[in-house]
């Protein structure tokens, strides 16, 4: 199987602070990706390098098979993004955020207008169409920023802690939507701080302090670090383990 992302020594310092350190990892085509970590532990600045938004310090990577440095507009035209902040022009209306965001992955015309279609009737948001985003409801604005990642259908989907601050129902119909995304050939990796969640993913990752410490399946990490037991035990265990030291800057 193909990977959609892979990075080896993928490093991002911020003067002496080193906020993703030595991080290699391998995420395949069509996989439900999760990186589960505490706030601060490196998570979304991982996602902004693999966007392209922030160029790395060491190491390398490719996203979709373009260097995630030399390629990184391509990278950017080919994925999907959704920051935890949901980045919603509140002033416009649901359609007309569905409008702009389309037309920043290039769509334009009659093709844009059934896309936006699907997406209203797929989400359930057809009824607020007219309504501005920024009356809209925690759990739809959820679905909304959603949809506008999609809409260009990106062969990958980052989501950046997008159930944050969500209600557990909404939590739960997020996920299903992002099965069916999956379920299409998909790839999404997704942070969260949530354990319940990481037991969705295919695939997880645990990023403490900037290092990628465990990767696996869930069985496989309660297996090899909690002989068996939950997740909270594999996070707990791990955490209680010294991480080894930054990699030096270079000279």
């Amino acid at each position: 199987m193909s990977a959609a992302i892979e990075t080896a020594g993928l490093t991002r310092r911020f003067g002496e602070f080193v906020a993703v350190n030595d991080l290699t990892l391998e995420v395949p085509e069509g996989a439900v990706m999760g990186l589960l970590g505490p706030n601060g532990a490196g998570k979304t600045t991982l996602i902004r390098m693999l966007l392209g938004l922030l160029a790395p310090s060491a190491g390398n990577g490719r996203v979709l098979g373009y260097d995630l440095v030399a390629r990184s507009e391509a990278i950017r035209q080919k994925a999907g993004y959704m920051s935890q902040r949901f980045s919603l022009y509140n002033d416009l209306t649901v359609s007309e955020n569905l409008a702009f965001y389309g037309r920043v992955y290039g769509l334009k015309g009659g093709a844009l207008q059934g896309r936006i279609g699907e997406l209203l009737a797929w989400s359930g948001l057809e009824p607020m169409r007219q309504t501005p985003a920024g009356q809209v409801g925690g759990g739809l604005r959820q679905r909304l920023a959603f949809a506008c990642a999609i809409l260009h259908r990106p062969p990958l989907l980052l989501l950046d802690e997008p159930t944050s601050g969500v209600d557990p129902v909404s939590r739960r119909k997020f996920w299903d939507l992002i099965y069916g995304l999956s379920d299409a050939g998909t790839t999404v990796l997704v942070t969260t701080h949530y354990l319940d969640e990481a037991e969705y993913c295919d695939r997880l990752g645990m990023i403490l302090a900037g290092r990628l410490v465990a990767y696996g399946t869930s069985a496989e990490l309660r297996a090899e670090h909690a002989g068996g037991g939950s997740l909270e035990k594999v996070f707990i265990s791990l955490a209680g383990k010294p991480l080894p030291s930054a990699s030096p800057a270079p000279e």
